[in-house]
């Protein structure tokens, strides 16, 4: 069942959503060569902490291979849900960051790509496109469009620019949990999907790859990566559905 919340509900996630915003500009200045992944989350676990929230990935999936992070972190071939560890960023990398928080017992959902130090051209080309694609997506999320209708104006897009769409992982519904129903594909068929509502709020999330759209999962049971080790970007806000026009939740 695809949950439409109520204004008392919306500011709460709302609140939550835009820590998660909060959280990645106070990441930002760190983002630079040299930086290990394990020192961004541990600079964003406390961050969310201090601000009287739960990292929402951390110990997400259960007893059996719990997420073992606060953040995601994803880099250059790395899709999604790389697990920040002893690696340190160098000079040329795109990274991906996503972060989740749970507070006041709802959830904010928030990612973007970043450029580290002097990348060339068809890194910084693959993460602009990527961005303006979420831009793309988001404007589709107005009562009385269908959920496809936000994929299809992303593949659109993106396939325009030679990039194709990761078809294995898809964006949500969140809000009183980090997944939520509608699955929102960013590919697709226009006019089709679950009709869209107004109060509805959906974790919109182009993962965009250089080259084919397939990937394969690492040993680790979380780190998704391209298949032919190309690059891959990836932006995500936290939207609410609207009657005329959809609201970003997940920006200060």
């Amino acid at each position: 069942m695809i949950a439409i919340y109520t204004d008392e509900e919306v500011s709460l996630i709302r609140a939550s959503a835009r820590l998660v915003a909060k959280t990645l500009d106070f990441l930002e200045p760190h983002i630079l060569p040299g930086v290990s992944t394990l020192f961004l989350d541990k600079l964003a676990e406390e961050f969310i902490r201090s601000n009287q929230a739960i990292p929402a990935f951390l110990g997400y999936g259960g007893p059996r291979n719990p997420y073992p992070a606060t953040l995601c972190v994803s880099v250059n071939d790395e899709v999604v849900h790389g697990i920040p560890g002893g690696r340190y960023l160098r000079d040329g990398d795109i990274v991906g960051i996503d972060c989740g928080t749970i507070l006041d017992g709802f959830y904010g959902d928030h990612a973007k790509t970043y450029l580290v130090g002097h990348c060339d051209d068809k890194a910084k080309k693959l993460v602009e496109v990527t961005q303006k694609s979420l831009e793309i997506g988001i404007s589709k999320a107005i009562e009385g469009n269908r959920v496809n209708d936000i994929g299809s104006s992303v593949q659109s897009y993106i396939e325009s620019f030679g990039y194709s769409v990761v078809r294995d992982l898809v964006g949500h519904g969140v809000g009183k949990k980090l997944h939520e129903d509608p699955p929102v594909p960013n590919y697709g068929k226009a006019g089709t999907g679950a009709v869209l509502k107004a109060g509805m709020v959906l974790a919109i999330e182009p993962m965009i790859n250089e080259g084919t759209w397939r990937v394969k999962v690492q040993r680790d049971g979380w780190t998704i990566v391209t298949a032919d080790k190309k690059l891959s970007a990836h932006f995500e806000h936290t939207v609410l559905v609207g009657k005329e026009k959809p609201e970003i939740l997940s920006q200060t």
